[in-house]
């Protein structure tokens, strides 16, 4: 196995590392990530390929599951795999008491579909990174393919939002600095926005076809100028005396809605 040592923090590709996992306008800028620990690094390779980077703590590299991926990982041309000193590798990772493996990838910029013609979610200023990650694995699991993301929207690529997606971004198509006005005015499906006003439960609303889901930023709700343009506004009701859920626990609640009644059709 060809692994590669390095052993100063003053290691000019430690220092780029150590920027990436630092700085969101550091990734932002280089159009790479980091993906941190196991689950999320097996998933990458089971549904993307092969990393440009693989990086473990000198520690790690004698864990079994850590060394399934290093052999994987050994036998690509396209994969560089380095071994950091435990406080090194620490000094990268956010996750605590995990298993020290990381990969350096790069983030899809994916050029948006001008048209909304299958299910999908519309996210209008979601800014907590546990929010959208969560959002972006129940969307999956529920069948949705594409998440379109407005400006202001947390960076769909952080570590923090990868960490929380567990592996969903490999499976859907997830598009940023969308102008969902436009692209509401052109969907050809029906938008539907939740709102803890409306009169319409979401119970009520037929979800056996494609619909496109609009959800909003955690404080503010959708904004009012889309709120106008969709097609329905929905309430999720309770019987708790609550003003209304976090948006990743509606979106789960409106996706798996949707599920029950496309199964039950």
């Amino acid at each position: 196995m060809t692994l590669k040592t390095i052993s100063s923090r003053d290691n000019p590709l430690y220092k780029e590392l150590k920027h990436l996992a630092t700085s969101s306008q550091a990734r932002r800028k280089a159009g790479r990530t980091l993906l941190d620990g196991v689950h999320l690094c097996e998933a990458y390779l089971q549904h993307v390929g092969m990393p440009p980077l693989c990086i473990v703590s000198e520690t790690a590299v004698l864990n079994s599951e850590v060394t399934v991926i290093l052999q994987e990982c050994d036998g690509s041309a396209e994969t560089q795999s380095i071994v950091l000193p435990d406080n090194l590798f620490h000094a990268l990772s956010q996750v605590e008491h995990g298993i020290d493996i990381l990969f350096v990838v790069g983030t899809p910029e994916q050029l948006a579909p001008q048209r909304l013609a299958q299910s999908a979610v519309l996210l209008d200023k979601v800014q907590d990174p546990g929010n959208f990650g969560s959002i972006v694995r129940s969307a999956a699991a529920a069948g949705i393919k594409q998440v379109f993301c407005s400006p202001g929207t947390t960076f769909a690529w952080s570590p923090k939002v990868l960490r929380a997606g567990m592996g969903a971004h490999f499976l859907i198509e997830i598009f940023e600095n969308v102008d969902l006005e436009a692209l509401i005015q052109r969907a050809d499906i029906p938008v539907v926005a939740t709102s803890s006003h409306a009169e319409q439960r979401i119970y009520d609303l037929d979800l056996t076809k494609p619909v496109a889901w609009l959800l909003g930023h955690e404080g503010q709700g959708v904004a009012d100028h889309l709120l106008a343009l969709s097609t329905h506004k929905v309430a999720i009701p309770h019987l708790g005396a609550i003003e209304s859920l976090n948006v990743a626990a509606s979106s789960a609640v409106c996706f798996f809605e949707q599920v029950r009644q496309q199964i039950s059709r």
